[in-house]
């Protein structure tokens, strides 16, 4: 339930919803109020920073800094496991098997594809559980697509019951320990996916994919038009920085909780002296 509930909460806090609340506010207040001002402000507003994000210059200098915190895995050192993090999916067996893959995942599961055959002898680990509605997990529906790709059944591991990033970090220190492992994501994820792992025990290799903030040449009308496709990569920085906000608010609620049970431990063993020698005069009486 609490999952559910943050999916909502957070999906309308992303630029896309908040922005059409704000606009379809500002004309409730312009057809049935008297607030004509803040209702012309709130349209304005709402109009204007929709229109910005839609644009790729603003979207991707927003998006860029966050991609660029890990560069691209070029190789080195060797790993037994190389853990591709689930993301969005469908299953439809009439579709082509990547074609369930949707947004981030193929990216993830064909960077995922390329560090294992750059790893002889190691494992593939996809994670992620099913959708509500749906009766086949993240994770297998990557199982289902790298097979159809040539990864044999046999190199894949299949973690299919953990919900989000910190569940999957958890879940991959149950199964792994502390064998070194690749962790593929994608580039705008693999900051925060980096904490949770770590605050696990682990110390994955950083390997991103599904890079979208675009530095290479466009075409002009490219830049200065607006388009949805840009408007998604607004999108990613929105959830990015939300979700960093509520893994910051649970650690610090996490530490407070550890500094709360210290204090009355503390106090607890402060007290026990007392007792110790009120017990003591009582005995000599």
């Amino acid at each position: 339930m609490l999952f559910t509930l943050k999916k909502y909460l957070g999906g309308m806090m992303l630029p896309l919803p908040l922005l059409l609340m704000l606009i379809a506010f500002g004309i409730a207040l312009l057809w049935f109020s008297r607030f004509q001002k803040t209702g012309k402000a709130c349209v304005s507003i709402g109009w204007l920073v929709l229109a910005l994000l839609s644009l790729q210059p603003v979207a991707d200098s927003l998006l860029k800094p966050i991609e660029d915190t890990y560069p691209t895995w070029r190789g080195g050192e060797k790993v037994q496991y190389v853990v591709v993090l689930g993301g969005g999916y469908t299953w439809n067996p009439a579709w082509a098997p990547s074609s369930n893959l949707i947004n981030n995942s193929l990216p993830r599961l064909t960077e995922g594809i390329r560090l294992w055959h750059e790893n002889p002898g190691s494992k593939l680990i996809f994670t992620g559980a099913a959708a509500k509605t749906n009766p086949v997990s993240t994770a297998l529906a990557g199982t289902r697509v790298a097979e159809s790709l040539g990864v044999p059944a046999s190199d894949i591991i299949v973690l299919d019951r953990p919900k989000d990033t910190e569940e999957e970090a958890q879940a991959v220190k149950q199964a792994i320990g502390d064998a070194p492992f690749l962790l593929v994501t994608s580039a705008s994820h693999l900051p925060r996916a980096m904490i949770f792992f770590r605050n696990a025990g682990l110390n994955p290799l950083p390997a991103p994919a599904n890079q979208l903030a675009v530095e290479s040449p466009l075409n002009p009308w490219e830049r200065a038009i607006p388009s949805p496709f840009w408007l998604m990569h607004s999108d990613r920085v929105g959830y990015e920085t939300l979700g960093r906000i509520w893994q910051c608010l649970k650690a610090r609620q996490a530490s407070q909780g550890r500094s709360d049970f210290a204090a009355k431990s503390k106090r607890a063993r402060s007290k026990r002296p007392v007792l110790t020698r009120l017990s003591t005069s009582s005995h000599s009486r």
